[in-house]
């Protein structure tokens, strides 16, 4: 039943202990037998051999487990920000979120970009505040940092009783009773006596922030009124369904400790699929919206969020249906592709393993194997009601390598393989350029395309060569000149001839190429004067100083001759190459290279190494703004310099500061870096000869 369905993905920052919570809460509900471990790599959670290699997860997984008679799905995303794509990916099958914090380290960068996934996607919150049993661990800290960083306000449900080696369980602000934990088995007791001055103080903030969400409770209260337990429950359901507050919560995943708290706060207090409401699309091909019910007896509707790559069992897509039902086995439309599908089975996931189902309904996250054309991103629907949903767009990579195959005559297999990865992680993107003769793989981070080369290698049984790639430098004019371009050739018989004059002047970054016939009294026939242009656009794709392709100006045919008989389109064309050609070296030439706008979040005490650093890659500050309890720096800087940005930026803030960056424009390399990168591309040019 709807109702009782809860979708719950698990976010926070890499290391925070989601994986380890996801083990706690299954193994307490039975649905695994043995309590499973991170670092000791028997995990259900974490499957991936290079997820145990690392020791941290690398892709979303998924587990369902029963509680108080509750079917929840565990969506356990990844924290790392070279895996962060999939976590935003697969936050769209989710109802809620568990936030994660570790009580250690607090809020990180990538807690806080989680955090702004989780509004995108319009998900109420629960915080668990993880690893109060370790060292150094800080509830308050944690709890305070949280309400200053984040909206809508965190509220505390539970305090630690102890904290670091001390840490033993937690007292409950709602029922005001204490839980103390032995190996991990709960122990209902009174307050300890130095905590229940707090516990009273602090329960009352509670029950104030929870009763602003339900007015007649407001009344009540203020009347002088005692709210019940099930008054407070029904309001803290009610507020943080509407986002009014966050409720917060501690313990030690670990240690499972609070654990069982977090589990029936998630069936008590996090929305069902029905209290989401209807899902909004469009109608296939048009603009007009269209919405779908959570309902059984509505028309089927699901979205594609994730897609796994098997060499053996093929494509398995995985679905969130939002409408409607699915039997064991049918056939439904993928209005994205507008294709027909046919599916044999119907599965259910649970970490590595997969289980038949005989249905679905709305809510429920499924998959299928060997669908045709069904890849990520794609709406499933009924063929007779079609509808499309929006999917959330892949983040945009970040750091690119030069790929080549290590073994001769593996570029077609390298191509094919990289595709279905991509398939299975849109965060990845190939390209080729054809200026440096490259194949660029393009993704979050180094570890990111790291291990996606591992998978390469397990998977498909290719292994490839990463190098740093070549930077697209290009050429430009800096002065007007004004050329001829004769070709003249006689040879017995018919000759060739062809001759023009052509102003050549700098234009603006961006302009392109631009051609203007400014011939006038026929001197060149009208049907030779394309050939012109053609022979000047081709002779520009390899300029003087490094063969880059020469951009941004203006070439004006304005004179010419011809012959009767040896004239041709060929012998123009050659002319307009001829008078590129000399152009070039007369116009005082110079090389362009690609600048990136870049926007680099850290902690505020790395600012001053990361300006620094900026300004030795010859970068301009544009700007600087506070984003929570880190600092933003947006810059431009040349591309050359940042090639290796990705492990210099983790290096330099300990892994808590993470970039972006986009193209901007062209600009001039300083004549001193110049002539240097001039020499180094020529004698690269000579050694590949």
């Amino acid at each position: 039943m709807t109702e009782h369905l809860r979708n719950i993905a698990l976010i926070g920052h890499g290391g925070s202990g989601k994986t380890s919570l996801a083990e706690a809460l299954l193994h307490n509900a039975g649905a695994t037998k043995r309590f499973g471990s991170v670092d000791a790599g028997n995990a259900v959670m974490d499957f991936e051999p290079e997820e145990l290699k690392r020791r941290s997860s690398i892709s979303t997984a998924f587990y369902p487990f029963s509680w108080k008679q509750r079917k929840i799905n565990l969506i356990d995303t990844p924290g790392d920000q070279n895996f962060f794509s999939d976590t935003r990916l697969c936050m769209q099958a989710a109802d809620s979120a568990v936030v994660v914090i570790d009580a250690v380290d607090g809020i990180k960068v990538q807690s806080e970009q989680a955090w702004e996934y989780a509004d995108e996607f319009d998900l109420p919150r629960v915080i668990f505040i993880n690893k109060v049993d370790r060292e150094r661990a800080d509830f308050s800290k944690a709890f305070n940092d949280a309400v200053e960083i984040f909206s809508p306000k965190p509220i505390i449900l539970q305090l630690p009783i102890g904290q670091e080696a001390d840490f033993k369980g937690v007292v409950d602000l709602v029922n005001m009773k204490a839980w103390v934990y032995e190996d991990g088995k709960a122990k209902g007791t009174d307050i300890p006596a130095d905590m229940q001055e707090t516990a009273e103080a602090e329960r009352e903030v509670l029950i104030e922030n929870i009763a602003e969400a339900d007015d007649e409770l407001v009344e009540k209260y203020l009347e002088g009124e005692t709210l019940s337990d099930e008054e407070i429950l029904a309001a803290l359901r009610k507020g943080t369904l509407e986002k009014a507050f966050v409720p917060v919560m501690c313990g030690s995943a670990t240690l499972n400790i609070g654990v069982d708290l977090v589990a029936g706060l998630m069936a008590d207090a996090l929305p069902c699929p029905a209290d989401r409401g209807p899902k909004t699309g469009y109608v296939p091909g048009t603009e007009n919206e269209e919405s779908r019910e959570p309902s059984p007896d509505a028309p089927f509707s699901a979205l594609v969020f994730k897609t796994v790559a098997d060499p053996y069992a093929g494509r398995l897509n995985i679905f969130r249906v939002f409408s409607g039902k699915l039997g064991g086995d049918g056939t439904f439309f993928n209005a994205t592709k507008d294709t027909k599908e046919r599916y044999n089975q119907l599965l259910q996931i649970q970490g590595k393993e997969q289980k038949p189902l005989e249905g679905a309904g709305p809510g429920d996250i499924v998959a299928v194997a060997k669908l045709k054309e069904t890849v990520t991103g794609n709406t499933l629907c009924a063929p007779d009601k079609p509808i499309e949903y929006k999917p959330a767009e892949p983040l945009r990579g970040v750091v690119s390598f030069a790929i080549s195959p290590k073994s001769k005559g593996d570029e077609d297999k390298i191509y094919s393989s990289l595709t279905k990865l991509i398939e299975e992680d849109p965060g990845l993107r190939l390209e080729r350029n054809d200026e440096t003769r490259q194949t660029l793989l393009t993704g979050q981070g180094q570890v990111h395309i790291e291990t996606t080369v591992e998978k390469l290698r397990r998977k498909y049984n290719v292994e490839v060569n990463l190098n740093i790639p070549k930077v697209p430098y290009k050429e430009t004019f800096r002065k007007k000149v004004r050329v001829q371009g004769k070709h003249k050739k006689q040879s017995g018989g018919h000759g060739q001839y062809g001759d023009c004059w052509v102003e050549f002047e700098p234009l603006e970054r961006s302009s392109g190429y631009q051609f203007v016939d400014k011939i006038v009294g026929g001197v060149i026939p009208k049907t030779y004067i394309p050939a012109v242009d053609k022979g000047i656009a081709e002779a520009s794709q390899k300029g003087v100083l490094a063969g880059f392709p020469c951009i941004d100006f203006q070439a004006k045919v304005d004179d010419g001759s011809y012959h009767s008989v040896d004239s041709s389109e060929m012998a123009f064309k050659i002319a307009g190459s001829l008078a590129f050609k000399k152009a070039m070296e007369q116009a005082d030439p110079v090389l362009l290279e690609p600048i990136m706008e870049m926007e680099v979040i850290t902690p505020e005490e790395y600012m001053g190494d990361i300006m620094g650093d900026l300004n030795s890659r010859r970068g301009r500050v544009l700007g600087m703004e506070s984003r929570g309890k880190n600092q933003v720096v947006r810059a431009l800087v040349p591309q050359a310099e940042v090639l290796t940005y990705a492990p210099d930026l983790r290096s330099m803030t300990g892994g808590r500061g993470m970039f972006s960056m986009q193209f901007s424009h062209y600009d001039e390399v300083p004549a001193q870096i110049s002539q240097k990168v001039i020499e180094e591309l020529r004698s690269q040019q000579e050694q590949e000869k």
